[in-house]
């Protein structure tokens, strides 16, 4: 089947807006709801565990929206890959990326737009939930976070190439999407910590970009002290240039140690072999 750029270029944007409704919901389920005042240990929502998996299926969903017309990449990161390893056309990358940021921003105003009477009531200054909307990192300065990022992402891309590769142990039929949501979930519980595992430009950078919008302060674009760890800079490029490194490292990587290996062996495995000859002459050869 054959689709027009327009849409490819809706069905990235209604999968982004998913993943971002889900992910950045369950983010404000655990934020938004816990006793006031505090209650020392308490954990609301199911705490982190909830975020983790709230995050794989919005994943999961997001893939189902948007799978079979572009293939559902939903972050930059993997369609730059994609591009670059020879998956896809580079005339594609602009208006998927488009629909992917315009999607995440549009998911972010939704989220808001449904959880604005008890944000306020919460946070009525708007000057300290802004990490429901995007990441932030653990330890000041840019490269502890840009690591994370790119081992993240390079994991991210490595196993998505594994999932989908029908030379490899191809899941089954429409399971696709629902082992990508688990590679979130693992990433998540394994490599949360440092920098909220964005892993995705989009995922990141558009609902920052509406937070900005919607007057939220310390929102790592506008404020922070230029020029030091805390700089604006060292904060919204760390998961925007990282998921871009990390996905051509795993793309790559996959392609080098794995994918190529399983081309070749097919190759063989398929090629006429002479009457009565053990198939595996070739590899012996």
């Amino acid at each position: 089947m054959k689709f027009t750029k327009g849409q490819e270029f809706m069905a990235e944007l209604l999968g982004t807006m998913v993943l971002i409704l889900f992910g950045t919901g369950v983010v404000a389920m655990v934020v938004l709801f816990g006793s006031n005042p505090p209650i020392p240990g308490e954990v609301v929502k199911g705490g982190y565990t909830n975020v983790t998996l709230g995050w794989g299926l919005a994943v999961t969903f997001g893939i189902y929206i948007a799978g079979t017309i572009s293939g559902a990449h939903l972050n930059p990161a993997v369609t730059l890959a994609m591009a670059a390893t020879g998956r896809m056309p580079w005339t594609k990358v602009p208006h998927y990326i488009a629909g992917q940021f315009i999607g995440a921003f549009l998911g972010a105003a939704l989220m808001f737009a449904v959880y604005r009477p008890k944000w306020l009531l919460v946070d009525p200054k708007l000057d300290h939930t802004t990490g429901i909307f995007c990441t932030f990192p653990a330890v000041p300065g840019f490269w502890p976070g840009f690591l994370d990022q790119v081992v993240g992402t390079a994991l991210l891309l490595g196993l998505i190439l594994a999932v989908v590769d029908k030379f490899n142990a191809a899941p089954g039929s429409n399971l696709a999407p629902l082992i990508i949501g688990l590679i979130i979930v693992a990433i998540g519980i394994s490599f949360g910590g440092m920098n909220g595992y964005a892993i995705n430009p989009a995922r990141d950078l558009g609902p920052r970009l509406f937070a900005v919008v919607a007057g939220f302060t310390h929102n790592g674009l506008t404020d922070g002290v230029p020029n030091s760890p805390d700089s604006p800079l060292a904060i919204w490029t760390i998961p925007v240039l990282g998921p871009i490194v990390g996905g051509f490292l795993g793309a790559y990587a996959y392609d080098l140690f794995i994918g190529r290996t399983l081309v070749k062996a097919h190759r063989l495995a398929t090629e006429q072999r002479p009457e009565g000859m053990d198939p595996s002459y070739k590899e012996a050869a």
